[in-house]
């Protein structure tokens, strides 16, 4: 194998690995956060707004690794 295929693997790697965490995390919020309204319905405006800045977190890390995989992928 040469260069180009190890760094088109690495850069599939870091996207694939990158990706799957947050999107593991971003179901455990929703699913907390849904949780927590059906059994307090009144604080549904304060949970609404922790997990969707709890969400943007987590996908910032999606970003981070996309960020990654770019250079992986065009710097030489």
């Amino acid at each position: 194998m040469d260069v180009t295929s190890f760094r088109l693997l690495a850069t599939a790697l870091a996207m694939g690995l990158g990706a799957i965490g947050p999107g593991i995390g971003i179901g455990l919020i929703g699913k907390g956060a849904v949780e927590a309204i059906g059994r307090n319905p009144e604080a549904n405006s304060k949970i609404q707004t922790m997990a969707i800045l709890a969400i943007a977190f987590a996908e910032a890390v999606s970003i981070y690794a996309l960020v990654i995989a770019l250079i992986i992928k065009f710097v030489q």
